[in-house]
């Protein structure tokens, strides 16, 4: 598809986490919504779509991401709690990479799926 595929796609998801981090900073609430809603999921399966033009590999990107997006959920955890608990941002940041990282390389291991 070529450079000019990338450059629109490395555009979209740009102006996606610029509008997220704005937003957040005057109104959390709606930062978090755009945050929440599958944008860059949905942006994916088209952009994987219209270059490959392969169900299967769609589908199964589908049923993965299934599985995937509620196991990184924990990420959040630790800067929920953070003022709560008198943390600093970096370390529940840390916490929060680390706690995701654990519950996924946990499934990528155990996942009697992938055998």
């Amino acid at each position: 598809m070529g450079f000019w595929w990338n450059v629109l796609r490395v555009a979209v998801a740009a102006v996606t986490v610029v509008a997220v981090s704005e937003l957040s900073g005057r109104f959390p609430r709606l930062g978090a919504l755009l945050l929440s809603l599958p944008v860059i999921s949905i942006l994916a399966f088209i952009f994987s779509w219209a270059q490959h033009r392969n169900l299967a590999a769609v589908s199964q990107m589908a049923r993965e991401t299934l599985v995937l997006v509620p196991l990184g959920l924990v990420f959040f955890v630790p800067l929920a709690l953070a003022e709560r608990l008198h943390w600093s941002f970096w370390p529940a940041f840390a916490l929060g990479v680390i706690l995701a990282a654990l519950m996924i390389g946990l499934w990528f291991r155990f996942d009697p799926m992938s055998r």
